[in-house]
């Protein structure tokens, strides 16, 4: 797995998106119980702060130690420096595998037989994520300007699995349906650019050019706001699954 997001870590935890807490509450109900809970690839522990109260215990495993240090403390949030194909899990143990913006970065093989190892039979794997936030139309523009244009070539090959709203990712489990969900807020012109400057593509550009690729569109971006706010949306992307008998390990 690439580790894209070590070195801004503060940032990442600062200005990410979060889920709705719906959507937890959700996968928590379809789960065969409460009791243990993997939010794999945990980054800042957003998700699994999240489903700390819906879960008995959680365990919060990412590669970044830089990350695991911005993560969100609670008694029953254990969090552990550890990849996703190799967890310290025991066998059949975990009801709920959550998995947040991470997965198009795993080896999809040997991180899916992790997942038939610890899943307990008919335990939930939740693969969730978002694309491209929407705004309004000409700040959209501007935005979408910068991502497809200004980013071209920046970006990871793996975030077009993202840009596919993971449809194309393999997902060799059997399908469970849920909702729609969506996370809304109201972001000043200083929200929007500091959310833009924890964009991978971002970071990679900065790297290899030697100044920053937002500061090139900040000026439109903050005529393109027609007032001091602007409604920010996230569709959430879902690939929720659980395995079936014979798949266990």
């Amino acid at each position: 797995m690439k580790d894209n997001f070590s070195g801004h870590a503060a940032d990442y935890a600062r200005y990410r998106p979060a889920y709705p807490q719906e959507l937890m509450a959700h996968l928590a109900g379809i789960a065969p119980a409460r009791q243990l809970a993997w939010d794999c690839a945990t980054g800042n522990g957003q998700v699994a702060s999240m489903l700390a109260p819906l879960f008995n215990q959680v365990v919060a495993t990412d590669i970044s130690e830089n990350q695991l240090k911005n993560a969100v403390q609670l008694p029953n949030i254990s969090y552990k420096v550890e990849q996703a194909e190799n967890s310290s899990l025991t066998d059949q143990s975990v009801d709920l595998i959550v998995v947040a913006q991470a997965v198009h970065w795993f080896d999809f093989e040997r991180f899916y037989q992790e997942v038939r190892r610890v899943l307990k039979p008919n335990g939930i794997i939740a693969i969730i994520g978002y694309g491209l936030l929407k705004t309004h139309p000409a700040l959209d523009q501007v935005i979408g300007h910068l991502y497809s244009e200004v980013l071209d070539g920046y970006w990871d090959p793996e975030r077009n699995y993202l840009d596919e709203g993971y449809r194309t990712i393999p997902f060799p489990f059997q399908e469970v349906e849920v909702p729609p969900f969506s996370s809304s807020y109201t972001w000043t012109p200083d929200d929007l650019i500091g959310y833009l400057n924890t964009w991978s593509a971002v970071k990679h550009y900065e790297k290899q050019q030697g100044h920053n690729p937002v500061q090139l569109v900040e000026k439109q971006l903050r005529e393109a706001f027609d007032r001091e706010t602007a409604t920010v949306n996230f569709n959430i992307l879902t690939r929720i699954g659980k395995l079936p008998n014979s798949q266990t390990f």
